[in-house]
């Protein structure tokens, strides 16, 4: 849309570009301003969003992609709209940037609507408020750090110890197990990552190459190399997508972010650029305004829900870092994934002691599975207390009710890892998704000693409880 609002280019100082417009015509903030020019003989399309109003009638905009080759005095168009992005289910199984443009040379995308970027939170009015579980078919993360529809879930760990690929089973099996579509949003990602995670899920038909429609995910990336804007506001291109699914569509949608941290990051950035006063540890001081903005418009409505599954990377380990500090504040389940875990062979590599909840108590998840969750951890914990003493003096020196709680923790720990079905091409072994059901009946057995004359290699690599008693067999 062309409002007819022209003003010209004042000043550009690497990704922030100044503009001057007629006097009474300021375009408002978070308008989507376009310069067309000519860089090396090719014509380019600038993309630039308002931040500031300075005065004299002169906006402050951050470019979304490169400035190179801009000139003062270049015409600037004003769109007459924030930045928008395709909606609808034209957009699965397509790579898009952060202004919605496909980078997969797949074609135009066909698309229902756009939707503006910056959107309202649903009114708390509009919002379910009771608690529901959402089943994701893995045991350890059902067992013991459930997620809620509608809820927020990070995810915290390393490199190699298997983020991506529990990422790629929740989306296997929430598009299996509830039909639902996820979006993936790929915030100051390494091309690297991006690239391998888009021939990953091509390879376990989550992306179905033959036929897009099929597809399960669509993917949007700003990645490491684009200028602070575009990482600023990817993960926002992402959520509009999503939002579609669930407002319209009624939809149990999932929102994939990877990485969290990148998007705090690159907040501190602009605000850098924009020469605003930082605030604790160097970061903006609209730090916790942008997270929450960000974060409140991820919600379960009447209609549908937006489950969020959020990477977050932790800066030296240190937890109070205002960045992870402000994610922590609103999330409803954190997944710690080990890698002391991941050495024993054991995947999906999630900490049972580490990983917590709001869900698990027993009012949401009922008694039996509180009861079972607990015991789960009880035994575990007792384990790891032992375990210096076993290294030490040995098993024999154990009481016998000690043994036997080692045991059948050593069980349980087999009984944690799962095959699945994104990981096939590699290991061969069959994916299995396990009802909460199933798992919390398998796990109570274990528990109650129905288990203790079975070889603990036999619950490596299982589904529900039933094959380890075949295998017992």
């Amino acid at each position: 849309m062309n409002t007819g609002n022209t003003g010209k280019i004042v000043q550009v100082i690497g990704a922030v570009v100044d503009a001057e417009f007629a006097d009474g015509k300021l375009p408002p903030l978070f308008q989507a301003l376009e310069v067309d020019y000519t860089l090396r003989e090719k014509p380019v399309k600038l993309t630039l969003e308002v931040q500031q109003h300075l005065g004299d009638n002169w906006v402050r905009t951050i470019a979304m992609s490169s400035t190179d080759g801009l000139k003062r005095g270049m015409p600037v168009r004003d769109t007459g709209d924030k930045i928008t992005v395709p909606v609808g289910e034209g957009v699965l199984g397509r790579v898009f940037n952060v202004l919605g443009e496909p980078v997969d040379e797949r074609g135009p995308v066909k698309f229902e609507k756009r939707y503006p970027i910056h959107r309202k939170a649903p009114p708390l009015i509009d919002q379910n408020v009771t608690p529901q579980v959402l089943e994701t078919g893995i045991k350890v993360i059902d067992l013991i750090c459930p997620f809620v529809k509608g809820g927020k879930v990070g995810a915290f760990g390393g490199a190699g110890v298997g983020k991506t690929v529990v990422i790629m089973e929740l989306i296997n099996n929430i598009a299996k197990g509830h039909g639902g579509y996820s979006v993936f949003a790929g915030v100051g990602e390494r091309t690297r990552e991006g690239n391998d995670l888009y021939n990953e899920m091509s390879e376990s038909g989550v992306i179905n190459q033959k036929d897009l429609s099929a597809s399960k995910v669509a993917l949007v990336y700003g990645q490491m190399n684009e200028p602070p804007g575009a990482r600023l506001r990817v993960g926002l291109s992402a959520l509009a997508m999503t939002e579609y699914f669930r407002d319209e569509k009624n939809q149990d949608v999932l929102l994939f972010i990877d990485n969290v941290f990148r998007f705090s990051q690159a907040g501190a950035e602009v605000s850098a650029l924009l020469g605003r006063t930082p605030s604790a540890v160097g970061y903006q001081p609209t730090l916790a305004q942008e997270m929450g903005d960000m974060q409140e418009r991820i919600t379960s409505t009447k209609k549908g829900s937006i489950t969020s599954f959020q990477a977050v990377y932790v800066p030296a380990d240190d937890l109070t870092d205002p960045a992870p500090a402000n994610t922590f504040a609103h999330l409803d389940s954190t997944i710690v994934l080990e890698r002391s875990i991941a050495e024993l062979g054991i995947y999906p590599a999630v900490d049972p002691l580490a990983s917590t909840s709001k869900a698990l108590a027993p009012e949401i998840i009922g008694q039996e599975h509180y009861d079972v969750a607990r015991g789960v951890q009880r035994v575990l914990q007792r384990y790891k207390d032992l375990q210096d003493i076993i290294a030490i003096l040995g098993m024999d020196e154990l009481s016998p009710e000690d043994k036997l709680t080692v045991f059948r923790a050593r069980k349980i720990q087999r009984f944690l890892s799962q095959p699945f079905h994104v990981a096939e091409v590699f290991t061969g072994t069959k994916g299995q998704y396990v009802s909460v059901k199933e798992t919390v009946r398998g796990f109570k057995e274990i528990l109650e000693g129905k288990y203790d004359d079975v070889p603990e290699g036999n619950f490596y690599m299982k589904g529900g409880i039933d094959q380890v008693r075949e295998s017992k067999g």
